[in-house]
């Protein structure tokens, strides 16, 4: 049996913090993990720049209500279901990620939760495990599972790697540069034929 693991933003939905940024018209919420590698330093940045703009937990939740999944998105999925194990591991929140695993049809998500304090705003952030990513890719190898993963920016590399097939999607070329041991792909199509290559050499 493969597992197959997948980040969320930038592989499945658009980047929420960008869509953010959009909606808000502050250019600073743009910067995302395809920018800066450091996760910690960028999350203790957006809740300064929330606090800063006076900005809550309900307005994250109104811009990802609007959104959808990317182009082609809700059927890669499916159809990857119909064959592997998938699960979405990805540095997003528990608490504004709902609306879109409800229009993916609710595949097995493990992200990261938000402390809100009694006003709405963000106070704080809470990871699952330190370096979650890699770690659940190492405990479904330690549990026998083969594990084909995908993502597209620098908070993925760890899982890229981790696992006994990692792919690029969608990443930015100067990240793709950094890494080119994980073979880039611009479109699911592609992606799925790597993802069942690699599977069939297990078989």
């Amino acid at each position: 049996m493969h597992f197959v693991c997948l980040d969320l933003e930038g592989v499945l939905v658009p980047e929420i913090w960008i869509a953010f940024a959009e909606r808000t018209g502050i250019a600073e919420f743009r910067r995302t993990t395809r920018d800066e590698p450091d996760y910690g330093k960028l999350m203790r940045w957006r809740l300064s720049l929330l606090r800063q703009h006076r900005l809550k937990l309900a307005d994250i939740r109104g811009v990802v209500a609007g959104m959808g999944p990317l182009a082609g998105a809700k059927e890669f999925l499916d159809g990857l279901r119909s064959s592997y194990q998938v699960v979405i591991l990805s540095d997003t929140f528990y608490e504004f990620a709902d609306p879109l695993m409800a229009q993916l049809g609710r595949p097995t998500l493990m992200c990261n939760r938000l402390i809100v304090d009694d006003e709405g705003f963000l106070a704080d952030y809470r990871l699952r495990q330190s370096e979650q990513k890699r770690q659940a890719v190492l405990a479904l190898k330690r549990l026998n599972f083969r594990v084909i993963a995908a993502g597209d920016s620098y908070n993925d590399t760890g899982m890229l790697a981790a696992a006994d097939a990692g792919f690029f999607i969608h990443p930015p070329p100067a990240i793709a540069e950094q890494f080119p041991q994980f073979a880039v792909h611009d479109d699911f199509a592609g992606l799925r034929r790597s993802i069942d290559a690699a599977a069939g050499r297990w078989n």
